[in-house]
C-alpha cells in the first residue's frame, strides 16, 4: 500500500526529530543501496524521503502544515 504525501511528510518529520541531520545520510544511503540492487521503487521512495528530510531540516517545509505537490 503506497504512502500518501502527508504520511511521507510525517515519517520524514519523525526521522528528522529522532536523528537530526543524520537522517538525510541514512535516507541517501538507503537510496543508493536500493538503486544499486535494482530495486527502483524502493530507491525512489528513499530519494523522495531524503528530499523531504532536507527541506524539513533546512526549515523550507513545515511538517505541521498540509503538503501539496504541484
Amino acid at each position: 500500500m503506497p504512502l500518501s504525501t502527508g504520511d511521507m511528510c510525517i515519517l520524514a518529520a519523525e526521522l528528522a526529530e529522532e536523528h537530526g541531520n543524520s537522517a538525510t545520510d541514512y535516507a541517501w544511503h538507503a537510496y543508493l543501496s536500493f538503486e544499486a540492487d535494482g530495486e527502483m521503487e524502493r530507491a525512489e521512495f528513499w530519494f523522495t524521503l531524503s528530499i523531504l528530510l532536507e527541506d524539513i531540516l533546512t526549515y523550507h517545509l513545515d511538517p505541521e502544515r498540509p503538503l501539496t505537490f504541484h
